[in-house]
């Protein structure tokens, strides 16, 4: 599979290559990045009113001493799907003075193979 070279492109192509089928709905995972907690909860407030589809969580990250939100979608990780929807969720984030900080999915997913790094 042939992937544009950006960073989406490029973590499609690492997934690809460990193994994951592309083809397949993961639980793909969307990070909504804020410096203050009341936007943050401000944001959760708005998409569970909306009602967003995926999954909600809130959590403080003690790294980056920021508010996440993320949003976890079931969807095939098509190039054009991902990227509409970081697009989409990043200008609602900046109605809230926050930011999208990428997405990302879980190693191990129903359907999915093994690593290739783990195959030893």
């Amino acid at each position: 599979m042939q992937f544009p070279e950006d960073d989406n492109g490029q973590m499609l192509a690492a997934m690809a290559e460990s193994g994951i089928d592309l083809t397949k709905a993961l639980d793909v995972d969307f990070f909504l990045v804020f410096d203050d907690q009341r936007d943050a909860e401000s944001a959760l407030e708005t998409l569970v009113q909306d009602r967003a589809e995926g999954e909600l969580e809130i959590h403080f990250d003690e790294d980056t001493e920021k508010w996440e939100v993320i949003v976890c979608i079931n969807m095939v990780p098509e190039y054009d799907a991902l990227v509409a929807k970081e697009v989409a969720l990043n200008e609602f984030a900046q109605e809230f003075d926050g930011i999208s900080d990428g997405w990302g999915v879980m190693q191990h997913q129903e359907g999915d193979g093994e690593f290739a790094d783990e195959a030893e």
